[in-house]
């Protein structure tokens, strides 16, 4: 097993090495990108677990009684804590603070969500910078020594070929995270909405 990680890093600092200096932006964005998906990902996971019905969200409103967070951890328990935390007691002006209180679930589910698909779409494009500086630097070995130094000029193709690599191995899974993230939202939102709706009816 130390062998096996022992080779595989040997082999990812090569590819940094031979990929030039677009690696490094390439790998932080990387990095970065799988950050947030990690973090949407857990916290969706949270709302989608123990969720309370619409029938003991209105019950718990009625009672002005906060959720217990430790054992219903879902989107519904949120609303509920939300609104509670910010009801009056005055029915017309409580609606709105339920709205508002919808609304500002439905910002936290798309938090970061357009801020993973730009950075998915950017790795592409940052490889192709690479892909362009690899055959500039191949280019500059044609110029100096003509085609009779074949080792310079395959660094600089490996730089553009790793470079475009590495760029689509990042976007593919992260566009693909991104759409799977934006379904999970969408039935998370709809679930609140649903909700929303029906408490406002009984309030």
């Amino acid at each position: 097993m130390e062998a096996f990680i022992r080779e595989n890093l040997e082999l990812t600092a090569d590819l940094l090495h031979d990929g030039g200096m677009v690696m490094v932006p390439l790998v932080v964005l990387s990095l970065f990108m799988w950050l947030l998906i990690i973090e949407r990902a857990l916290f969706f996971r949270r709302l989608y677990r123990k969720n309370m019905n619409a029938r003991t969200a209105l019950s718990l409103v009625r009672e002005g009684r906060m959720p217990d967070l430790g054992k219903q951890k879902g989107a519904v328990s949120l609303l509920v804590a939300e609104f509670l935390g910010c009801r009056t007691g005055n029915s017309p002006l409580d609606r709105h603070l339920l709205d508002a209180s919808v609304d500002r679930i439905n910002r936290r589910l798309t938090r970061s969500l357009a801020l993973i698909g730009v950075l998915a779409a950017m790795a592409p494009l940052m490889g192709l910078l690479g892909t362009v500086t690899g055959m500039i630097t191949t280019f500059d070995v044609l110029a100096v020594f003509g085609t009779g130094n074949a080792k310079a000029m395959a660094g600089g193709i490996s730089e553009s070929l790793i470079t475009t690599q590495t760029g689509l191995v990042v976007a593919i899974p992260g566009l693909y995270m991104k759409g799977f993230l934006d379904r999970r939202a969408e039935g998370i939102s709809r679930r609140v909405r649903r909700v929303g709706l029906y408490l406002k009816r009984h309030l």
